[in-house]
Formats: C-alpha cells, sequence, structure tokens
C-alpha cells in the first residue's frame, strides 16, 4: 500500500485543443514545462471530455459523474443542491480546497430559497461556489452588457486592474481584451478581426500572469497544511486577443491547414451547426490566420507561467509531495469541419489533453510513457481520493481512479468513452432543425477503434478512427457497418443503464442491511423476523 501524497494541483485550461502543445505533436507551437511535466508523468493520448462546453464539462469533473447524472446540461444551469463536489468530499478531512480562476458555477438560487438558506451564509458561499473556497475566483467573461455588471464588480481582477492604474467600469474589456487603434482609439477583442493586435495592458498585468501569481500565494500560504488547488485557467478561451509579445510570436505560415473535407458531410445536425456565425466565419482563412497565431500565443504565455509554478514547487518542496493533474475543459474547432467554437461532438473539441503526475516512488515505473487507454474527465476526483488515501465514493462517482494506471498496473479498463451534448440551448440549430427542445440530445460513444454518435430524430455518425482519424468519411448509413453501429448503440444502452441514481446510501451501508435481512436464516439470527413460520 502506497504511502498517500499530501496535496492536489488540480490545472485546467480553457478550450485548449489537445494537439496544440509540442508533447502531443503541434510541429510549431513548443511548450517545454508542459512537455517537461509530461516527462514527469503520464501523458494519456485518448483522453475526454463529457461535454463539449465549459458549464457541463467543468460540473463533470468537479462531481466525477456524467451530464446525464449531475444534469448541469448547458452553461448558467446550477447543479443541484445534493451533488457533492470535490470540496464535500476533500475539507471534512482537513484538506483545504481552494479555487484561483474559473469555474463557470452558477448558483442554485431557486433550491436555496425553498429551504430558507440564509443569503450570504458560509452555507450558501459554499453551495454558489460548488465546494471550493474561492481564493480568487476569475471566470474571465465580462461583457458590457448590464447583465454582467454585479459579476464583473465583484471579480477580484476587477478590482487589481483598477489599483494598478487601469481605469474604467469594465476595464476587463478596455485594457485586458482590447486593442488601441492608430488613433488610440478603442478595439474590442471580441472582434475577430483585431485577434492579431496587442492587447493594451502589460503583459505582466494580464489575466494569465495574475491567475500564476494568486496560486503562488496560496500554495505560499499553506506552509505544511495539506491543500488541493484547482488552478483553473481562463485561456486560451476567447476573447481571442493577446498582450505583447504573445501576439506577434507565431505567423500565418505556422498555422496548420484545416481539417475540411472538399463536400462537407450531409448529415443533417452537423450541417445545422455549420450554419453558425462561428463556423461561417472560421471557415475563412481570413479569419483562421488572424485568429490561430493569437490562440497560439495565449497557449504559449500558459507555459511559460506553468514554468514559473513548477520551479516555484520544486523550490519550496511541494514537487514532491504534490499530485499534479493538468488538462483543459474542452477543444475548440478553430475552423476544422467547417465548424468554430466547440459544440459537437468531433475530435477537435472532445479529446483533451491529459498529463498527470504522481510524485511517489511507485509511479517511477510510469513516468514519461504515453497511455493509449480510453480515459475521462469524470475520473480526476476517484483519482484525488485514491491518491489522499481517503474512501472511494463508489456508489456516486461514475469515474475510475488513474492510480493503477500510473503505478503500472493493468486492470481491467472501459471499453468506450462517452460524451454528451444538448443543443436545445441553442436555438438556431434547433430551429433550423425542427426539433422539440427535449429532442435535442447528441452522445459520442468512443470504442478502441469507432466513434459513434446517436442523435434524437436522426440516423446515427460512425467513424473509423483507425483507418480515418480525421473523420472525414462518415460510416453512419454504410450498409457494411451495420453491426458495427449496433453494437456500439449496445454501448450506449449499457451506459445509460449503469448511471448512478442511488446516491444518498453507500454499497457498504446496503451490505451490512443485506446481511442482516438474509432470508434463509434462523429465526434467532433475524434483525426483523420477516416470512417465520
Amino acid at each position: 500500500m502506497s504511502k498517500p501524497v499530501r496535496n492536489v494541483l488540480y490545472i485546467m485550461c480553457d478550450q485548449l485543443r489537445r494537439d496544440y502543445l509540442s508533447c502531443y505533436g503541434h510541429p510549431h507551437l513548443h511548450t517545454p514545462n508542459i512537455d517537461r511535466l509530461a516527462a514527469a508523468g503520464v501523458r494519456f493520448s485518448r483522453a475526454y471530455t463529457q461535454g463539449t462546453i465549459c458549464g457541463p464539462s467543468r460540473m463533470s469533473a468537479y462531481t466525477g459523474r456524467y451530464v446525464s447524472s449531475h444534469q448541469v446540461a448547458w452553461n448558467a444551469v446550477p447543479l443541484p443542491l445534493d451533488e457533492l463536489t470535490i470540496g464535500d468530499y476533500l475539507r471534512p478531512t482537513g484538506i483545504r480546497t481552494a479555487l484561483v480562476g474559473k469555474t463557470h458555477a452558477t448558483p442554485n438560487s431557486d433550491a436555496q430559497q425553498r429551504l430558507n438558506l440564509p443569503a450570504g451564509s458560509a452555507q450558501v458561499q459554499q453551495l454558489d461556489e460548488v465546494g471550493f473556497e474561492p481564493y480568487v475566483r476569475h471566470d474571465g467573461l465580462y461583457p458590457d452588457d448590464p447583465v454582467f455588471t454585479e459579476k464583473r464588480e465583484s471579480a477580484p481582477y476587477t478590482h487589481y486592474l483598477r489599483e494598478q492604474g487601469f481605469a474604467g467600469d469594465n476595464p476587463w474589456h478596455d485594457w485586458a481584451n482590447a486593442a488601441e487603434g492608430e488613433n488610440g482609439e478603442l478595439l474590442s477583442g471580441w472582434k475577430m478581426r483585431n485577434a492579431h493586435r496587442p492587447a493594451r495592458i502589460p503583459e505582466q498585468y494580464s489575466e494569465t500572469v495574475y491567475t500564476t501569481e494568486r496560486a503562488i500565494d496560496f500554495i505560499d500560504e499553506q506552509g505544511e497544511q495539506p491543500w488541493c488547488l484547482h488552478l483553473s485557467y481562463i485561456k486560451p478561451h476567447w476573447p481571442y486577443i493577446a498582450p505583447a509579445p504573445y501576439h506577434s510570436l507565431y505567423s500565418h505560415a505556422q498555422v496548420i491547414d484545416p481539417i475540411q473535407p472538399a463536400e462537407p458531410n450531409d448529415h443533417p445536425v452537423y450541417a445545422a451547426f455549420r450554419q453558425h456565425q462561428e463556423s461561417q466565419n472560421f471557415s475563412r482563412d481570413q479569419v483562421r490566420l488572424n485568429v490561430v497565431p493569437t490562440y497560439m500565443g495565449l497557449i504559449k504565455q500558459i507555459d511559460d507561467q506553468l514554468g514559473r509554478l513548477f520551479e516555484h514547487l520544486q523550490s519550496n518542496g511541494r514537487w514532491d509531495d504534490t499530485l499534479i493533474v493538468f488538462t483543459s475543459d474542452h477543444g475548440d474547432f478553430l475552423g476544422d469541419h467547417y465548424l468554430g467554437e466547440k459544440e459537437f461532438l468531433l475530435e477537435q473539441a472532445v479529446g483533451i489533453p491529459l498529463i498527470v503526475r504522481d510524485p511517489r516512488p511507485q509511479a517511477d515505473v510510469t513516468r514519461g510513457t504515453v497511455d493509449e487507454r480510453l480515459v475521462e474527465t469524470i475520473d480526476a476526483l476517484p483519482t484525488f481520493l485514491q491518491a489522499l488515501g481517503l474512501p472511494a465514493a463508489d456508489h456516486r462517482l461514475e469515474g475510475r481512479s488513474w492510480i493503477p494506471l500510473l503505478h503500472g498496473e493493468q486492470p481491467d479498463w472501459r471499453r468506450y468513452a462517452i460524451a454528451e451534448y444538448d443543443y436545445a440551448f441553442q436555438a438556431p440549430a434547433r430551429e433550423r432543425l425542427g426539433q422539440a427542445i427535449d429532442r435535442c440530445r447528441m452522445y459520442m460513444v468512443r470504442s478502441e477503434r469507432f466513434k459513434y454518435l446517436a442523435y434524437d430524430g436522426f440516423r446515427p455518425q460512425l467513424f473509423d478512427l483507425e483507418n480515418d482519424p480525421q473523420e472525414l468519411h462518415d460510416l453512419g448509413s454504410d450498409p457494411a457497418f451495420a453491426s458495427v453501429r449496433e453494437q456500439h448503440q449496445g454501448y450506449l444502452f449499457d451506459w445509460l443503464r449503469g448511471l448512478k441514481r442511488r446516491t444518498t446510501i453507500s454499497n457498504s451501508e446496503i451490505d451490512l442491511r443485506g446481511q442482516r435481512f438474509r432470508y434463509g436464516e434462523p429465526a434467532e439470527q433475524k434483525l426483523v423476523p420477516i416470512g417465520v413460520w
């Protein structure tokens, strides 16, 4: 039995594709610090998020449960109050569980009011922050619309910018996410035509640097107290604008050609998403060539900041007793498949980077290796519990611990990975397809060789990832693959049947009760004499 680790550092980028890191094969974007973490741990080559937008993905990460179980189907959907998250498992054991950065959590105000929970109380704050102590919460999306005023004014980064002399009602936008024109005019970072320009703010005050420095502050404050820190960067998520010098590190020549089939697939759901404004814009070379170099620069800045953080951990001894997980909540199409954003279940959106470093000697056998097994976002929480020596919660958690994989063991592992998306919230696609709000679900079943996409009311899609890794040839209606589709439909039904709904009593408690009510025992051995003659 290995000695537990003491701390957990859970690093998550936002909208980072796994193929935009040099350790995952990008030919021009060199990320030596993330690569160094991979050399010290295990890089998973087939890791998948459970949802391809922020809210669903992150709630799966924090609960260890699939989207269909925790019910956060889209952004701004609150988590049910009875769902337990990382902090709910760790905090009662004395492990300080804090956030620096983004969660995209939405308060469940209606449920709190029904229970008469006192507004502003510590109990309500814990629920609002989905179990994290908000050491510094920075969701990083503060447009000028009045609906965001309260959120913007409560953000520590807003006050930090003003303290540094960056004035205005919305310094997040006007300085950190805007450029300056030749005549001093403000050029919004929301407009992708400005992506090649440097942000107005000096790099040392940018979001990525600020977030890293607050993480270092938190770690230094802990001393010898055990901790779990969720370091959650907002970048390279849009607005696509970077501070100098990162805005100009990469040229058009270093932009990889898009994956765009000569004839786009005619599947109706895919066709509906191709008509979205972001998809049509990203399908144009002019847009891609202006945005992708900046996207790369934002990633490079994160890598540089992680270098600072890793050096700090090594200098203060925390490198030797901290489990480190580096990942992303989802990817970004960037024009691949004629799509923008991430709301579809193809590889660019659903595939994520995942690097895990266990500091213990038992993990030496796998350091620097690549693991091709199918792993999921929901596996993080079970991994934390096992690494910290805490009890499992098998009646709730739907993920699986990575610790056996990190220690070189060969457990019976999952045959397929699952992801979900509910496009009911996207009225343009839903209305084009004539779908009812309750009939807008899509599911991914990714097996060793194939990816199967199932839709309400439409034929499935099927891709042979062994022979067609770029997903250019849809086999969803090919008679030769009927048995493969049937097999993967069976996987989907197996998964649906296996979702964990009995969450209020543990498996050990059930076993104990079962022993007490065992039929066929002599009457004098029964707790309750049921069925006795």
